[in-house]
């Protein structure tokens, strides 16, 4: 039997959608794309949505939009994908990496020891659908005047003292990605309830231009605009917002899909010795984006041995994520394993387990037995 890790759940109803997108005079930044934001702000209770090219551009536009560049740093999770930290190097800014908890998510205690004169923003990321403690956060950010944008790129969905994940901070900013819990296949958007950003992302998202092409072709000199600031061509085209629309009317669907899985694996792995289940009492506030165990070492086999043996046997697992510090990029800055304990440790014992809306539970037993038979030290 073959497990992938996730599988995008495409039903009639987005094939025809899409097909139906096709149809439309313009198919780039237009009345889909406007619908889309619209509902994405009503479902967040947030005063703007902007739909961007994808979930880097969401957390790019979002830092220059708010003044941040040269000279800046800006703190983010050691453990989070590549991509948080690439859109502050693409700003200007300089990374300014903090160690996270055991739920995964950016320690506050670690934000408050990377503070400097020089930090101008937090990014916590709400890692695998769960929401970060914003409550900490944000006091942290209110003391010492700094922005707060969050990545919730994991986390469409989820969230935190009945107020959804990105209404905290200057910005959210979401990826839609095809793993996702909903997918445009490349997508994102930014919700922020500030006026003065929002009309600068617009403006930055389309090359700097004071005018989308709909504004201008409802003049009579279309070719007549101005250049406000150099920009980016970080659009979100129709057929993408398309989808987007109709995975929306699925949210509900899909996310209880999701979160049945894992209340599934939490029954049949709870009390495998070894096995520990990473927010195992948290699963209300879960959106479950990933479904992530440790292996500890009483288990018997290692992490990676698990890993190993699973995927011989078809099972696609992974480790979300190879913490920044150890990327080449970072080492040069002289960073090491000390320096991020907790982040080092989960690496180390965290696996990512198969999970989609579509998972079945026979795929799933077939995950656990496999699991439990490592356990047992049946590992052929």
């Amino acid at each position: 039997m073959e497990v992938p890790l996730s599988k995008p759940w495409i039903t009639d109803l987005e094939r025809k959608t899409i097909l139906a997108s096709l149809n439309t005079p313009n198919l780039t930044d237009g009345p889909k794309l406007r619908k889309f934001e619209s509902i994405v702000a009503k479902k967040t209770k947030s005063h703007h949505a902007l739909g961007v090219s994808n979930g880097t551009s969401a957390l790019h536009l979002s830092l220059v939009g708010l003044g941040i560049g040269h000279n800046d740093e800006v703190i983010t999770p050691d453990m989070t994908f590549i991509a948080t930290v690439n859109a502050v190097i693409l700003s200007g800014a300089t990374p300014v990496l903090a160690d996270i908890d055991e739920s995964l998510n950016i320690s506050a205690e670690s934000i408050g020891k990377k503070i400097t004169r020089k930090t101008k923003a937090i990014i916590p990321v709400h890692f695998a659908g769960l929401a970060c403690n914003m409550n900490k956060i944000m006091s942290i950010a209110k003391k010492n005047k700094l922005h707060v944008i969050e990545d919730s790129a994991h986390a469409f969905g989820a969230y935190y003292k009945k107020k959804h994940v990105g209404t905290f901070g200057d910005a959210g900013c979401f990826s839609f990605y095809p793993t996702k819990n909903i997918t445009t296949i490349e997508g994102g958007m930014i919700i922020t309830d500030s006026q003065k950003l929002a009309a600068r992302v617009m403006t930055l998202r389309n090359h700097g231009l004071n005018r989308n092409l709909i504004q201008r072709n409802k003049t009579t000199k279309p070719w007549d605009y101005d250049t406000i600031e150099p920009g980016y061509n970080y659009r979100l085209d129709e057929v993408r917002s398309a989808l987007g629309l109709a995975q929306l009317s699925r949210l509900d669907e899909i996310s209880s899909k999701r979160i049945q899985a894992a209340k599934y694996y939490n029954s049949k792995l709870n009390g495998i010795k070894g096995i520990e289940i990473v927010n195992y009492e948290k699963v209300k506030e879960h959106v479950y984006h990933l479904y992530i165990i440790r292996i500890k070492e009483d288990f018997g086999v290692s992490r990676n041995k698990v890993h190993q043996m699973l995927f011989k046997k078809g099972i696609r697992t992974t480790v979300h994520y190879k913490p920044i510090h150890m990327f080449s990029n970072f080492k040069k800055n002289g960073l090491k394993d000390s320096d991020f304990p907790v982040s080092v440790k989960m690496y180390n014992e965290c696996l990512t387990l198969p999970l989609f809306p579509t998972i079945t539970r026979k795929q799933q037993d077939f995950v656990v037995n496999n699991i439990r038979k490592l356990s047992s030290g049946n590992i052929s």
